[in-house]
């Protein structure tokens, strides 16, 4: 019979794909990505004892990855690649640029670089919507949304009926619809 150390650590090796996908898609840097799921893992394998079970294993390890991946963005921000090869070894600046330094092709417009600033911003605001959400209405928001959760997942860890969850989630984003219609887009009117 296995001991629970090594089951904790056989399903936390089965989810370590999940968690790869998950960093792969935040950082867009392979490398990054595999050492920010290997310290996740090393977290979580030295320290069995701090998964109380209040939530699935999943959602605990994705958790931990997103403290690593922070971490590794700050830790990498200022590297910088001063001869940029493609994954099949061809220079990229004898693909962007002739011989004499001009553009091959003219670069796309990158956009307003306040119209960014305004989407930090937004994103700020909706933060403190899903805060100010009632009860569980905010953590469940933010488990479906944001975690990308199956419904059956939440309503496990939850102990609630999936028509328990849909009312809930329909009611937080009236609720966040009100707040954004307020604090960001300034307008006041009922929620539809």
């Amino acid at each position: 019979m296995p001991n629970a150390d090594s089951e904790f650590s056989q399903r936390v090796q089965a989810l370590q794909p999940v968690l790869l996908k998950y960093a792969r898609l935040q950082l867009r840097n392979p490398a990054w990505a595999e050492d920010a799921v290997s310290e996740t893992m090393l977290a979580a394998l030295e320290k069995p004892q701090a998964f109380a079970g209040n939530s699935q294993l999943k959602t605990w390890l994705i958790g931990i990855l997103k403290h690593k991946l922070i971490d590794q963005i700050r830790r990498n921000s200022r590297e910088l690649s001063t001869t940029a090869t493609r994954e099949d070894g061809e220079d990229l600046d004898e693909l962007l640029f002739t011989a004499d330094g001009h553009w091959r092709e003219s670069p796309h417009d990158w956009g307003n670089p306040e119209d960014a600033l305004r989407q930090v911003d937004f994103m700020k605001v909706l933060e403190l919507c899903v805060e100010k959400l009632p009860g569980q209405q905010g953590r469940l928001f933010m488990m479906r949304e944001w975690l990308e959760l199956e419904s059956d997942e939440i309503c496990k860890e939850l102990a609630i009926t999936p028509t328990n969850l849909w009312v809930m989630l329909h009611r937080a984003r009236l609720r966040l619809r009100e707040c954004l219609q307020l604090n960001w887009f300034g307008t006041t009117g009922a929620a539809t």
